[in-house]
């Protein structure tokens, strides 16, 4: 594997499944984790069976998500790693900021949630969290990675502009061949100072038809994956095995 000519174009984490990322200057990460926060937090689409004394992986069908929850899209959010506040935007007007680490501040987010879904939950959302847990959509805890290479060929195949945030990932990689992260599988390699080992592809699901600007459901990507390469793969999940710092402009090697 060639990894020479590739370099971090942009990293981005997820502290809420299914809202708004959050782009970073740099990440420190350690053996066998995630990003820092990434999808830290999650709300449960009715059900609350999710036990933070004993968390397991769920699929995300049990969360609020944009593969059904589109709306989800029009919210920008941050948050404050120090103080716990998740801040809640929409087209630029602050609607919400609170500590989603106490029982008050999960209550209010809870609400909101309620009233903007409008009736279109399956019950009452709950937030849900442990500590050092991700609610990703592997089991395992991973990184994500999106070859801004792939992205851009399947732009000439779709003949429109794909927004690579579509695909929610961690780490966008540019300077490689397209698809070229799909033979990493198993294999070892460095993004800076920090040792990767590439774990699987990753099979896109209907969040990607989601505009991640105008929270519209515009394309159709999984089955344009499909009906054009005969899978419906973009990107790369990958462990960490030996931590380190990354930051965009960090050079990629095997």
């Amino acid at each position: 594997m060639t990894l020479a000519a590739g370099r971090v174009a942009s990293l981005y984490r997820y502290p809420v499944k299914g809202l708004s990322p959050e782009q970073l200057d740099v990440v420190d990460l350690e053996k066998g984790g995630t990003f820092p926060w990434d999808r830290a937090f999650a709300l449960e689409n009715g059900s609350q069976d999710f036990d933070p004394a004993h968390p397991k992986h769920f699929p995300k069908i049990k969360f609020l998500m944009l593969m059904r929850h589109e709306a989800l899209a029009a919210l920008q959010t941050r948050f404050d790693d120090p103080t716990g506040t998740l801040h809640i935007a929409k087209d630029g007007a602050p609607l919400l900021s609170v500590d989603i680490t106490t029982a008050q501040g999960k209550k209010a987010l809870e609400d909101f949630m309620s009233q903007f879904m409008d009736g279109k939950l399956r019950g009452a959302p709950h937030l849900a969290h442990a500590a050092g847990f991700s609610h990703s959509d592997c089991p395992a805890k991973l990184v994500s990675i999106i070859n801004l290479a792939s992205v851009a060929e399947l732009e000439s195949k779709i003949g429109r502009a794909v927004d690579p945030l579509r695909f929610r990932a961690n780490i966008y990689v540019e300077g490689l061949d397209p698809w070229e992260d799909h033979e990493w599988e198993g294999l070892a390699f460095n993004i800076g100072k920090v040792r990767l080992r590439g774990y699987v592809p990753t099979e896109r699901c209907a969040a990607t038809n989601v505009n991640p600007v105008t929270a519209a459901r515009d394309m159709e990507i999984p089955k344009t994956l499909l009906q054009t390469y005969g899978h419906t793969n973009l990107g790369l999940y990958a462990h960490v095995i030996s931590p380190g710092t990354i930051r965009p402009g960090d050079l990629l090697s095997d």
